[in-house]
């Protein structure tokens, strides 16, 4: 956890991803964006549309779109996407991105939105009709922060597992563990803030080698570059995550620990806090020999897979820096994005010129 050599760090600054320019401005931008990644969960995915249409009808004042993005389903989703879009009451933008890993298609969602604030949810979620609502009432100020939401249970069968439910609005301090403070089923910014930070790191996430923190690492690098990292108590979201039986939420737990464990290792150098964490997790694991508390009490998770993972992790993430693993990709990613913005301003001025 504390390999610190000037090679892994000079790799870590080389694989930074570069500030992108989301979205295009080809012609009324909405004020909101969802961006919704999916891939072979047209079951839930169809419910998490219709509670988005349904909180846009609820407030129509805050004008959004909808952006799914297929990240190579197999199953019928193309299909199904294609004739909700045909029928939807809300702009809706149905894309495809091939290469796999949620970091991937949350970076395809980031370079076709258009709105003003950028709403990520997961396809397994169903937001609050007063999502929008409580949205643009945080928003209003126009401070620029990175800010998630309230994330219910969406089915009582569901183990209590990946929610956050603290009636309380703070703000993310070296103090608390980014993992978990804003969840990314339900994460929140200003373009202008997307536009700062740059792109998911495509190392992490379900999908990708690290298998998970994305989100996370999109906090820290918010915090690194002094923006606010805000939780509130509403923005309420509803996580039908099918979670049924202790051997799933293990592999999420150990997953999760995995990709945090590579979270460290990329950010020793300028947030050594995150290796506190990692202190306090083994401290932890050692009380529990001595019947200390567990990790979770209610879902009896140990700190013990929390260690044992976040070293392999960091040992992963070592030899992604070592193999450069995936420069190239968003490399291909950023010109996408400003391809994509090319084109749109040579529409507008063709458009300006055509104009009588």
């Amino acid at each position: 956890m504390t390999v610190k050599s000037d090679q892994l760090l000079q790799h870590n600054r080389a694989t930074m991803p570069a500030p992108i320019s989301v979205g295009s401005q080809h012609g009324p931008a909405p004020e909101v964006s969802f961006i919704v990644c999916t891939r072979n969960r047209v079951a839930v995915l169809e419910p998490c549309i219709k509670s988005i249409q349904a909180a846009c009808r609820a407030h129509p004042a805050f004008a959004a779109e909808l952006v799914v993005v297929d990240n190579g389903s197999t199953d019928r989703t193309a299909e199904r996407l294609a004739s909700i879009a045909e029928l939807s009451d809300i702009p809706l933008k149905a894309i495809c991105e091939a290469r796999p890993g949620l970091a991937a298609a949350r970076n395809a969602g980031l370079a076709r939105a258009r709105g003003r604030v950028l709403v990520f949810v997961d396809d397994d979620c169903q937001v609050h009709g007063d999502y929008l609502s409580d949205l643009q009432r945080h928003y209003a100020t126009g401070e620029r922060v990175v800010r998630g939401g309230r994330v219910e249970i969406g089915d009582a069968r569901d183990l209590p597992f990946t929610i956050k439910r603290s009636p309380v609005r703070e703000r993310l301090t070296s103090d608390v563990h980014p993992g978990g403070f804003v969840l990314g089923c339900n994460m929140t910014m200003h373009r202008d803030v997307a536009a700062r930070i740059g792109l998911f790191d495509e190392r992490f996430g379900a999908g990708g080698p690290l298998r998970s923190a994305e989100d996370t690492d999109y906090l820290v690098r918010a915090v690194l570059l002094g923006i606010p990292v805000e939780y509130v108590p509403d923005m309420t979201i509803f996580h039908h995550h099918g979670r049924r039986d202790r051997k799933a939420i293990e592999k999420l737990h150990r997953d999760y620990s995995m990709g945090n464990g590579g979270l460290c290792l990329k950010h020793v150098r300028r947030a050594p806090w995150l290796l506190r964490h990692f202190y306090w997790a083994v401290r932890s694991a050692f009380r529990e020999l001595v019947k200390g508390p567990a990790f979770d009490r209610e879902l009896k998770l140990s700190h013990w897979p929390i260690v044992a993972m976040n070293m392999l992790g960091a040992a992963k993430f070592a030899v992604l820096l070592l193999a450069r693993w995936p420069e190239a990709p968003q490399v291909r990613q950023d010109q996408q994005a400003q391809d994509q913005q090319a084109q749109d301003q040579q529409a507008n001025a063709e458009a300006r010129v055509n104009t009588p």
